[in-house]
């Protein structure tokens, strides 16, 4: 009996965590099935296009210009080449980083490898997009291209390797789809780790997978006590990678 007891307790336990717990979760069972007067949801249009932005994102690149967008140089504008409806890593210049500030989001965004290939491993096609500026997923050419599985492209990088390699050939415009919910501190104590899920080139590749703390390069991650939105971050890595039509929503802040 007291086995079987404690597995019951064990499984309310898990039910709690998974579900009891989650306040939005409970917001939604505080309403009948099927109730009139329960809120309607936001309408947001949808892209006419495939990968478009919906009418609720902020366009963070539309192709012409850089004024979503400065240096990590001190005081320096953006230093990246803006050309036929794309920007394009400078080499020496710096890398980019978002005026606005970000915590849980949405974020589509497009990007190339040179199409020349010059390299091998990490020196192909190298960059990276960083979540708030500390978590990275991986930009990397990793067509026919072997490196460490943690750094190739689509990984978040040094902790866990995609799924599948989806990758395109060298020049060809690829696709990241990304769902983040950012960690929760209180003071110095980490309340809860960040999660990130990743589509490539609409292949699902990182699977809510838990973040296990700020990028580091050769060291394991680890957290450090930051603000609730910073910045979004691409990588200046030497290599002449190109990103175009990124765009962003902002979600609920999950409690």
């Amino acid at each position: 009996m007291k086995e079987k007891s404690l597995a019951f307790g064990i499984c309310i336990m898990l039910m709690a965590a998974t579900v009891g717990c989650n306040p939005a979760h409970q917001s939604r069972q505080n309403w009948a099935v099927h109730d009139m007067n329960r809120p309607q949801p936001t309408i947001v249009t949808a892209a006419s296009a495939p990968g478009g932005p919906p009418s609720d994102a902020i366009v963070l690149f539309n192709g012409t210009d850089l004024s979503e967008w400065t240096s990590d140089k001190q005081g320096q504008p953006a230093g990246w080449k803006v050309e036929n409806g794309y920007m394009e890593v400078v080499k020496k210049s710096g890398s980019v980083h978002t005026k606005r500030r970000f915590g849980d989001c949405q974020l589509h965004i497009e990007w190339a490898t040179p199409a020349e290939v010059s390299g091998r491993g990490q020196g192909r096609g190298n960059s990276g997009v960083f979540l708030m500026g500390k978590y990275e997923v991986q930009v990397l050419d990793s067509y026919g291209n072997t490196t460490y599985p943690d750094g190739q492209a689509a990984a978040i990088y040094g902790q866990s390797p995609p799924m599948v390699n989806a990758s395109r050939g060298p020049g060809q415009w690829q696709t990241y789809d990304v769902i983040f919910h950012r960690p929760v501190f209180k003071g110095k104590k980490l309340v809860k780790p960040a999660t990130i899920t990743v589509l490539h080139n609409g292949v699902l590749v990182q699977d809510h997978w838990i973040i296990q703390g700020t990028t580091l390069h050769k060291k394991r991650a680890a957290y450090t006590p930051h603000e609730d939105k910073l910045p979004i971050s691409l990588q200046n890595h030497g290599n002449p990678v190109r990103y175009r039509n990124i765009w962003i929503r902002e979600l609920p802040e999950q409690q």
